[in-house]
C-alpha cells in the first residue's frame, strides 16, 4: 500500500495513501464566522420553528411558507447562490454548516433542505443565464419556493424508466408534458418545479415549470408515517404547456442533472442528519437525568451510560467524516475554479470528484441518526411512544432518511461500483495494492518491528482495514469478475467494510490534528471515542469481511483469506465499558453533546 502523504487526496484515494492530519479539516477549526452562522441557525429554530411544531406537523396552512420566508430574510436560503444572484456566496463548509445547524427542525428541515437544493440547485448549476436571471433570486430570497419532480409510481431507483413524456408542439413553442410524478417535497405550494420527461419517448430531459402552467395541477397531500408537516404531494401533467425556453440543459442529457445534484444532496443530507442526531441526544440526555427509577436519576446506570455514549460516538465519527469530505469539495471547487471553470462546473465537477465519499456520507449519517432516535425512544422508556414527548417525532421522522436521496442500498452498491469504475478507467490504482497484498498473505508476518511514535498502532489498525477491504474487493473482482454485479450481498459487504474504514480513519486524522495543534490537545473522553469507535469498526470489517469471503471464495483461497483477515483485524484487549462510562459522564455533565 502507497503510504505517500498528500494535501489533498483525489476521490477515492484515502483507500490507497495516507492523509495528511494537518490537511483534513475538523468542526475545531470553523472560523468565527461560521461558527456565528451555525449559532445563528440553532437560534432560528428556537425561536421560529420549535414553538410552533406541532402546528407545522398538522400543516397550518401557510406557517411552513412563512417560515421559509423568515428564513429567506436571514439569507438562510441563498448561502451557497453566488452574490450576482440575490445570494450570500458563500463556501462550501459554511454551507453545509448551515445544513447541520438547521437539521434539528424536523419536517420545516425537510422543506428547507428541498428547496435549496433540489429546488434550487438544477437551475443554479444548469440553467441558461437568463434562467437563472429570472428563478434564482427569487428562489434565495424565499419570495419563490422550489420543488423537483423526479419520481413516478412505478420509477423510484431506476429513475431513468420514467414514463412522463414530453412532444414538441406543432408551432415548435411549447413541450407538451404528459404524466405523474409522486412524493414530491414542498410539492403543495411551490412555486418553481425542476420536472424530468422524456422527449420523443427516449430523450430523459429536465424542464423548469411553474405553478399556473396550463394542464398541470397537483394532488392532495400525501399521509405519512414522519415529517408530516412537509409538503408531499403528486403532480399532474395532462398537455402542460411548458414553453420551449424553459427546457433546463440539453435535450437528451436530464440524468446529468439527476444524478450530479444527487452528489451534493447526499452530503448535505448527512449534515442534516448530524444536526438531528445532536438535538435528539440533548433531548434523551436531559429526559436521562430528570427521569428517577430506583431512587436515582436513570442517566446513573450503566445500560443507559452505553447508549449515550454510543451515541455520541457515532455523530463525533460522522462528523470528522462530513467535513473532512466537505473540505475536499471546497478545495476542488477552488482549484476548478482558478483552473478557468465556471462557477456551476466547478461546484459539480467537484461534487462528483467525490461522488464515493458523499454516498458514504449519506449511508452513514442517516443510519446513525436512526440508531440515536431509536435508543433515544428507548430510554424514554414508555414516554417515548408518546406524542407529548418529541422524541417519538423524531423517530417517525428520521426513518425517512434512508430512502431520501437513493436508498442506502443503492447508495452501498454505488459505492463499490464508482470505485471500480474509477479503476477501470486509470483514475484509482487498486490493481497494485490489491496484488501487493496478494503477496502479503502468502508472507511470514514480521514480529518485533513497531512504530513507538504517536497514535502509531491506530495507524496501523487503518491501514490494515484498508488492506482488508483490497484483499476480498480485488479476489472477488478476480473470481466473479462481470458477475460480481449480480452478487449484490457481497458488494455491500465491501460497502460497509469501506465506510467503517473511512469513518475511523476520519477520527484518528482528527484526534492527530488536536494532539499536534499548538495549545491545545485531545481531551480524555475525545481518545475514548476514537478508541471505542476503532475497536468496532475492527470488529465489524472482520464481520463483513467473512461474509463476503465466504460467499465467493472455498477450499485454499478460502482459508489463506479468513486468515489473512483475521491477521488485518487483530486487535489488542480494550475495556470499552470503562471508556464508554467517561464518554457518557461527559455528556451528563455538559447536558449535551460537547464537542
Amino acid at each position: 500500500m502507497e503510504t505517500t502523504t498528500t494535501a489533498s487526496l483525489k476521490g477515492g484515494e484515502w483507500l490507497i495513501k495516507e492523509s495528511n492530519p494537518f490537511e483534513t479539516f475538523t468542526p475545531e477549526d470553523f472560523n468565527e464566522e461560521q461558527l456565528m452562522v451555525k449559532d445563528m441557525c440553532l437560534q432560528f429554530l428556537q425561536s421560529e420553528v420549535i414553538p410552533v411544531i406541532d402546528k407545522i406537523d398538522k400543516q397550518e396552512p401557510g406557517l411552513m411558507q412563512s417560515i421559509l420566508d423568515k428564513a429567506g430574510e436571514q439569507g438562510l436560503l441563498g448561502t451557497a447562490v453566488p452574490e450576482e444572484f440575490g445570494g450570500l456566496g458563500k463556501d462550501f463548509i459554511t454551507s453545509t454548516l448551515v445544513n447541520e445547524g438547521l437539521g434539528a427542525g424536523y419536517s420545516f428541515s425537510v422543506a428547507l433542505a428541498a428547496h435549496t437544493g433540489i429546488g434550487t440547485l438544477p437551475i443554479l448549476y444548469f440553467g441558461t443565464e437568463a434562467q437563472k436571471k429570472k428563478y434564482i433570486p427569487k428562489l434565495a430570497s424565499g419570495e419563490w419556493k422550489g420543488s423537483y419532480g423526479l419520481t413516478e409510481p412505478n420509477s423510484g431507483s431506476d429513475a431513468l424508466s420514467a414514463k412522463t413524456s414530453a412532444t414538441l408542439s406543432a408551432d415548435g413553442k411549447y413541450y407538451l408534458l404528459n404524466g405523474q410524478k409522486c412524493w414530491i417535497t414542498n410539492g403543495g405550494f411551490a412555486d418553481v418545479y425542476t420536472v424530468f420527461a422524456k422527449i420523443d419517448g427516449d430523450k430523459f430531459s429536465a424542464f423548469i415549470i411553474e405553478r399556473g402552467f396550463e394542464g398541470f395541477t397537483q394532488g392532495p397531500e400525501e399521509h405519512k408515517m414522519g415529517i408530516k408537516g412537509s409538503s408531499t404531494v403528486q403532480l399532474y401533467f395532462q398537455d402542460c404547456k411548458v414553453p420551449v425556453e424553459n427546457l433546463l440543459g440539453e435535450v437528451g442529457k436530464g440524468h446529468i442533472i439527476a444524478f450530479n445534484i444527487l452528489n451534493i444532496g447526499r452530503l448535505k443530507l448527512c449534515a442534516a442528519a448530524l444536526g438531528g442526531s445532536k438535538g435528539a441526544l440533548a433531548t434523551t440526555i436531559e429526559y436521562a437525568k430528570a427521569r428517577e427509577q430506583f431512587k436515582t436519576a436513570i442517566a446513573n446506570f450503566g445500560a443507559i451510560k452505553h447508549k449515550l455514549a454510543e451515541a455520541a460516538i457515532k455523530i463525533f465519527t460522522s462528523e470528522s467524516a462530513l467535513y473532512r469530505t466537505a473540505k475536499w469539495i471546497d478545495d476542488k471547487e477552488i482549484e476548478l475554479a482558478h483552473a478557468g471553470s465556471p462557477f456551476n462546473e466547478a461546484a459539480l465537477g467537484a461534487a462528483e470528484e467525490y461522488a464515493v465519499e458523499c454516498a458514504i456520507l449519506k449511508v452513514n449519517g442517516s443510519e446513525v441518526l436512526d440508531y440515536v432516535v431509536d435508543e433515544g425512544v428507548q430510554v424514554h422508556g414508555g414516554n417515548g411512544f408518546s406524542d407529548e414527548y418529541i422524541i417519538s417525532r423524531a423517530y417517525r421522522d428520521s426513518r425517512i432518511n434512508r430512502i431520501f436521496e437513493g436508498t442506502n442500498e443503492i447508495n452501498r452498491l454505488l459505492i463499490v461500483d464508482m470505485l471500480l469504475k474509477r479503476a477501470m478507467k486509470g483514475k484509482l490504482n487498486l490493481m497494485d495494492p490489491a496484488m501487493a497484498i496478494s503477496k502479503e498473505l502468502m508472507s511470514i508476518p514480521e514480529f518485533g518491528n513497531d512504530d513507538e511514535n504517536a497514535f502509531a498502532k491506530e495507524k496501523k489498525t487503518i491501514i490494515n482495514l484498508k488492506k482488508c477491504i483490497l484483499m476480498v474487493a480485488g479476489a472477488a473482482v478476480q473470481k466473479l469478475m462481470t458477475s460480481l454485479q449480480a452478487e449484490e450481498e457481497i458488494l455491500m459487504n465491501i460497502a460497509d467494510m469501506a465506510i467503517e474504514t473511512f469513518v475511523a480513519e476520519s477520527t484518528l486524522l482528527r484526534i492527530i490534528k488536536l494532539s499536534e495543534k499548538q495549545g491545545e490537545a485531545p481531551t480524555k473522553t475525545q481518545l475514548d471515542i476514537l478508541h471505542c469507535y476503532l475497536n468496532d469498526a475492527t470488529d465489524n470489517v472482520n464481520k463483513f469481511g467473512k461474509e463476503a469471503i465466504n460467499a465467493f471464495a472455498a477450499g485454499d483461497e478460502q482459508r489463506i483469506m479468513l486468515l489473512g483477515l483475521k491477521r488485518f483485524t487483530k486487535a489488542e484487549p480494550f475495556n470499552s465499558k470503562d471508556a464508554r462510562r467517561r464518554i457518557a459522564d461527559k455528556l451528563i455533565e455538559a447536558n449535551k453533546y460537547p464537542w
